[in-house]
């Protein structure tokens, strides 16, 4: 994803620091060991909090973190990826950058999958790692590893800082490039020699430098052309991602739909986007997204995509997507442009700004024999899966039903975050949300493990709302110890294992392609209960039905931390869903 751009990016920013040293300076500066240097430029940057764990390389910075508690809060983590996880769940509710710290060697290399799972989902991190003694570099030193190296392919930008002197205008510029343009992770790696040198401290946040333009200039020429296909369109049908949120442009998403009238899909990025009550909004989109939008997207006449990049869980085979249509592509990162889907027309731009001028040129139209299509095979999903979801006859309690009792119980106010697996999919299927940025899921790279550290973060950014993380009992085991850092650091945050006693998303697919054969999917879980017990924490165990709500009612009003298990049913499965290598109009109900 955008190698093209990060790769110009570097060579950008590494070129001749000397010619560009005037963007960081002010008229003042300040003696200070450059350990001081990286809090007070964090602090420059506005930054309040910042997850992380200490260790030898990065110790320094720690002793000043130490003096600086009153400014800047730190989160002590179990592990360093729960502190890039974090990050993330703070960025994505935020829309701030999230900042992370970790010491070198295993400590960097623990952030490497949190950082991967950023740049694919275009999270905003900077993460500050130690390094070992600038003296010691290529010698194999104790806990010495190269992370600049085997984080490049994965970052916007990284960069080793060996002089106390680089400190300011490398994180400025870090901060800058994090948040502009596509956001995406940064990572800083800073030797101990540098942290513990003097320098003359100033401060200047970085606004540009030569060479990088983060938002391209949008073409007239394309916005009007987009208009013109827009306004000659019978059966125009929108699919939106998380480029909405991201450009912060979802009053300019709703003017358009509001004067437009063309029906609107979600990618599970984008989920939050607009409300979802919206009468243009016909569903989420996805190998288990909902039927009629996935289908109709292989009978619209014009694909209008908003802030999204084509992945495959939303084309399907690419031989077969959307061949009749005219292909609309609203894009702030150039290199997405013709990757996966050719496009007719290619707006690029961040989506606030080339929306509305789209918005303004077209007419309002009239769809209502179209969206009729999308009332009939909304008609059959329900008769096929949701009502069966949703008011199950069984006895086993579903995944939906708990995640219905969720949006009743917060009046769609409250900010989900999910794992990945079986309950991702019924939460994204099945959340309803009346608020930006509350739906916080690990969309590209799917990391297990991202719930529990991603709903701290997000309840520290956001402490004010009910943050509710819905987890499953493989993915809650893989980060369960960051139980304690809800616990030290007192995190008021809602978690609800959803347990099946087993993989569920890989059993489903065993079930479905493999004749059965569960290798290696059933899981034993801990007692939950005793286990939070151990962490103070509130927990409880519900294992009927008519037990679910009066417990989920409890959880809710309890001030402090809550685990709520569920026990569902072990082989249910989530429809519908295009299976592999088919084509989103061989979506199955079944």
């Amino acid at each position: 994803m955008f190698k093209a751009e990060n790769n110009t990016i570097k060579q950008i920013v590494n070129k001749n620091w000397q010619q560009i040293d005037n963007e960081v300076q002010s008229e003042q500066a300040v003696k200070m060991l450059g350990a001081e240097a990286i809090i007070k430029s964090l602090l420059a940057e506005e930054v309040d909090i910042m997850f992380g764990y200490p260790g030898g390389a990065i110790m320094p910075t720690y002793d000043i973190i130490h003096q600086q508690q009153e400014n800047i809060k730190h989160v002590l983590v179990r592990h360093e990826q729960g502190a890039v996880l974090a990050a993330q769940g703070y960025a994505r509710a935020s829309g701030k950058v999230g900042v992370c710290i970790a010491t070198s060697g295993p400590g960097a290399t623990n952030l490497i999958t949190g950082i991967a799972d950023a740049q694919i989902d275009s999270t905003p991190l900077v993460c500050i790692t130690g390094q070992v003694h600038r003296d010691l570099l290529g010698t194999d030193a104790f806990q010495e590893t190269d992370i600049i190296d085997i984080s490049m392919p994965i970052t916007k930008w990284n960069y080793k800082v060996t002089e106390a002197a680089e400190i300011p205008k490398v994180i400025a510029r870090a901060f800058y490039i994090a948040k502009s343009g596509r956001p995406g992770p940064v990572l800083i790696d800073i030797t101990k020699n540098a942290q513990m040198d003097y320098l003359n401290f100033s401060y200047k946040k970085c606004q540009h430098f030569n060479s990088y333009l983060p938002e391209p200039t949008p073409s007239l020429f394309s916005i009007k052309e987009a208009a013109s296909l827009i306004n000659n369109a019978q059966r125009p049908l929108v699919v939106f991602g998380q480029g909405v949120i991201l450009g912060n442009a979802e009053s300019e998403f709703k003017n358009f739909l509001d004067k437009s009238g063309v029906p609107a899909a979600a990618t599970i990025m984008g989920i939050s986007a607009i409300d979802n009550s919206h009468e243009n909004h016909v569903g989420v989109l996805g190998m288990h997204g909902n039927y009629a939008p996935n289908l109709l997207t292989n009978e619209c006449d014009v694909l209008i995509a908003i802030g999204m990049r084509f992945d495959d869980r939303v084309t399907g085979t690419l031989d077969t997507y959307a061949k009749q249509a005219k292909i609309i592509h609203l894009e702030i990162d150039q290199s997405e442009i013709d990757k996966n889907v050719t496009t007719d027309v290619a707006v690029v731009g961040n989506v606030k700004y080339t929306l509305p001028q789209i918005t303004q040129r077209i007419v309002s139209s009239d769809y209502s024999s179209w969206y009729q299509r999308f009332k009939e095979l909304d008609k059959q999903e329900f008769d096929a899966v949701i009502k069966e979801d949703l008011r199950p006859t069984k006895k086993e309690m579903t995944m939906p039903e708990v995640v219905e009792l969720v949006n009743e119980l917060t009046q769609q106010q409250a900010i989900v975050v999910t794992d990945v697996g079986q309950h991702q999919m019924a939460a994204c299927r099945y959340s309803k949300f009346k608020n930006s940025r509350s739906m916080i899921t690990s969309g590209g790279l799917g990391t297990m493990g991202f719930c529990v550290p991603a709903a701290m973060g997000a309840k520290l950014a956001k402490p004010d709302a009910i943050v509710v993380g819905i987890v499953g009992d493989g993915g809650v085991q893989m980060n369960i110890q960051e139980l304690g850092t809800i616990m030290q650091s007192e995190i008021d945050v809602k978690i609800i294992i959803l347990n099946n006693q087993f993989l569920g998303m890989v059993r489903q697919w065993q079930e479905l392609y493999f004749d059965k054969r569960y290798a290696s999917t059933e899981i034993t879980s801990p007692d939950y209960q005793k286990l939070s017990e151990a962490y103070g924490i509130a927990s409880v165990k519900v294992c009927r039905r008519e037990d679910l709500k009066k417990a989920m009612q409890t959880m809710f009003n309890h001030n402090g931390a809550y685990v709520l298990e569920v026990m569902v049913g072990q082989e249910n499965n989530v429809f519908p869903m295009i299976s592999p290598g088919c084509s989103v109009s061989d979506m199955r109900l079944k």
